[in-house]
């Protein structure tokens, strides 16, 4: 379970953050997850609250947003998002010359400190 050491690097830097910052705990921790990544979202929350303990996330709650497959065709130069894990095709054209331009994303975009 990747989730777990990905769980670890979320917090580790968290509280990088905050001791930085000067903040005491954090509230909320928000995350950007692609559909794509591999990343199992009910399995990542799990792990972040058996691993909060002894953090500065010890009572934060991760909320995550998924973010959807998207991707440029190259034979009929559409753009075009999928709700899909997968993409084989285009599925304006069909074809199979596309680039994915999101949907492997991983980041903390925003927290909900305490002073």
């Amino acid at each position: 379970m990747h989730e777990l050491s990905i769980a670890r690097n979320i917090l580790e830097l968290v509280d990088a953050t905050c001791h930085e910052q000067g903040y005491s705990g954090v509230e909320t921790v928000r995350v950007n997850v692609g559909k794509a990544s591999g990343i199992m979202t009910d399995a990542l929350v799990f792990a972040f609250n058996c691993a909060k303990d002894e953090t500065l996330s010890v009572n934060a709650t991760l909320e995550i947003h998924e973010i959807p497959v998207g991707g440029r065709c190259r034979e009929c130069n559409s753009d075009f998002i999928s709700q899909e894990t997968i993409v084989l095709n285009c599925p304006r054209c069909g074809g199979a010359a596309f680039e994915i331009t999101t949907g492997h994303e991983l980041e903390i975009f925003e927290l909900e400190v305490d002073g």
